[in-house]
């Protein structure tokens, strides 16, 4: 399956983006809070979704180039809407995971028009200060340059063990081809999530939304996704499904997670 790679120049910012898949309608992937790029990981990503690559054309956006410090989530959502916008992209259906779930759902609402159905994973509608303590922990060893510790808690917090102790090997190689940049990158967009609420706007979200969460979170915690249920569960255009034993991750872990967003935008 071909993959392209490109970038979408504004007179604010510039920023990557890889697409793959041959259909009609629009598939946006919002990926979470990472370490480094997710073009690096742009072959993985397109063999996970390579179920849907023939009935959609899909679309994975990296975060803007050139950060401001500080960068909040909204301000990330909105560049994200104006990258969309740029390629003519609208009426999409959109998928967020974790940090991007918080970006997808800001879109969402002040950006109907881009969005026809919306799918959340492993996020949330507010970060508490409970919620923040892993990521305040993750700022810290970003700033100590501590490349190997940061990647194996990342690691550790968003997996399940089993899977955690598969790839405790290649998540260490990983660190070390971690550079400054991607540290500082990594600060900034993780300092981005505090004090992100938009929890009672929750309801001006129009489009059907399907919400997939995890009960033993330990990035976020399973309330995180009870919570945006709370605001939208005596709508029929909602639906909820909670995971057991996948971790954080389960977009990435849980076997049967393409199955469940494929069906939900063909309902």
């Amino acid at each position: 399956m071909d993959i392209f790679t490109d970038k979408i120049v504004t007179e604010s910012f510039s920023m990557d983006y890889f697409r793959f898949g041959s259909g009609g309608r629009a598939f946006v992937i919002l990926p979470g809070l990472s370490i480094q790029s997710v073009l690096l990981s742009k072959e993985a990503v397109a063999q996970g979704y390579v179920s849907l690559a023939e009935d959609y054309t899909i679309y994975v956006f990296d975060r803007r180039e050139e950060l401001p410090d500080p960068y909040t989530v909204e301000h990330m959502a909105e560049d994200t809407a104006e990258a969309m916008k740029n390629l003519g992209l609208k009426d999409t259906f959109l998928f967020g995971a974790s940090q991007g779930g918080m970006m997808a759902q800001v879109i969402a609402i002040r950006y109907p028009e881009l969005v026809a159905k919306l799918v959340l994973g492993s996020t949330s509608s507010h970060v508490l200060d409970s919620q923040y303590e892993v990521l305040d922990h993750w700022v810290r060893l970003a700033k100590q340059k501590d490349r190997e510790q940061l990647y194996l808690d990342f690691g550790e917090k968003i997996y399940p063990p089993a899977v955690f102790e598969q790839f405790r090997q290649a998540i260490i190689d990983a660190a070390a081809t971690v550079t400054d940049r991607d540290l500082m990158r990594f600060r900034i967009l993780a300092e981005g999530t505090r004090d992100f609420n938009i929890t009672s706007r929750i309801p001006e979200i129009r489009c059907p939304v399907l919400a997939m969460g995890v009960f033993e979170d330990a990035v976020l915690d399973a309330d995180a996704t009870m919570e945006i249920a709370e605001q939208l569960d005596e709508r029929p255009d909602f639906r909820l499904y909670m995971y057991i034993g996948y971790g954080h991750a389960a977009f990435d872990t849980a076997p049967d997670y393409r199955k469940r967003i494929l069906d939900f935008l063909e309902s």
